[in-house]
This record gives structure tokens, C-alpha cells and sequence, in this order.
């Protein structure tokens, strides 16, 4: 019994304690309100790295995004030269001032006649020629010979500072554009 009265006295106690209070109605409206627990921090500088390194795979500076733009077309541009020259290379947007076609020679003589062409535009302030090297169709198993060996030729040479596969109208797989230096 003794607890019981204990009770009674606490509650009394407590009544007293609160007599000013005002009861909450009985809606939701005014219940107390406890926020969630706040989200988990934001890896900002993980999320600022992938952005940038996403930014690098697709801009033009890649390697990889040069040669991946025109598939598998040749094409080469000299280091330290801005993408923005094969680009406007591919575009047809550099008028093509000479041209030389190596139909029906041999490596040798090609290589011979494709040094004295650039000779020549260089001499000529030519900076932008066509090379027509063939897509094959008369060397053994079809394969394009001077194209690869032309290519080759042409990457070795200081003065050409890009080149890419001519257009359709130019010749496509079987001709060259050439930048050269000025």
C-alpha cells in the first residue's frame, strides 16, 4: 500500500507542476515535429574528379577521341598541334592547293615522287595538298601498299603537321589531305 500512496502523491506532484499547461488537440497539426536524420555527406571532391576526368575522355585534347572520330580512317596529327587543325582538316574547311597521284608506281619511285612534291608545295607555299595513293585494287590480294607506306612516309616528315583520309568526293580511302607547315 505503501507504493500506491506513493503514486498518488507523485501524480499529485506532477498535476501540480502542470496545472498551467494546455493540452494538444487531438489533430496531427500540432503534434511535435522531429526532422530525419541529416543525409550522409556528398563525396564533393569524388564527384568534382569523375565530372573532370569524364570531361577529359570526351573533349577534343584525347588522343583516343581523334582517332575514335573518324572510325578507322587514317589520319595523324602532329604533337602540340591543336585538334581544332584535323577537325577542320576532315571538314574540307582547308582548300587543297596541289595534289599527286601515285597510280601504277612503285615504292621506290613513290617515295621518291612523293619527296619532291612536298618539296615543291613547301617551295610553293602550298599548305594544303592531296596525295592519292590508291585503295589497292591492283596489288596483289587487294591490299593498299602505297597507302600504309605513304602514311608511314608522311608521319616521318617535319613539315607535315596533320593529315587525315580525303573525302568522299576526293578520293576517299584511296587519297590522302595533307597540312603542311608554312
Amino acid at each position: 500500500m505503501r507504493n500506491r500512496t506513493l503514486d498518488d502523491a507523485s501524480r499529485a506532484l506532477f498535476r501540480d507542476a502542470v496545472a498551467d499547461a494546455v493540452p494538444l488537440a487531438p489533430d496531427h497539426t500540432s503534434r511535435a515535429h522531429h526532422e530525419p536524420p541529416p543525409p550522409l555527406p556528398i563525396p564533393r571532391q569524388r564527384s568534382h574528379d569523375e565530372r573532370a576526368a569524364l570531361g577529359e575522355s570526351l573533349s577534343d585534347n584525347d588522343p583516343l577521341a581523334l582517332a575514335l572520330e573518324g572510325g578507322d580512317e587514317a589520319v595523324y596529327l602532329k604533337p602540340g598541334m591543336a585538334p581544332k587543325v584535323l577537325k577542320d582538316l576532315r571538314r574540307g574547311r582547308w582548300v587543297v592547293q596541289a595534289h599527286l597521284d601515285l597510280h601504277g608506281m612503285q615504292r621506290d619511285e613513290a617515295r621518291h615522287h612523293v619527296a619532291l612534291f612536298l618539296a615543291e608545295c613547301r617551295a610553293r607555299d602550298q599548305r594544303c595538298v592531296r596525295i592519292v595513293h590508291g585503295k589497292g585494287h591492283g596489288s596483289p590480294g587487294r591490299v593498299p601498299v602505297l597507302k600504309r607506306l605513304v602514311l608511314g612516309w608522311l608521319c616521318q616528315r617535319q613539315e607535315v603537321l596533320a593529315y587525315c583520309q580525303a573525302r568522299t568526293i576526293e578520293g576517299g580511302a584511296g587519297a590522302v589531305i595533307v597540312l603542311l607547315a608554312g
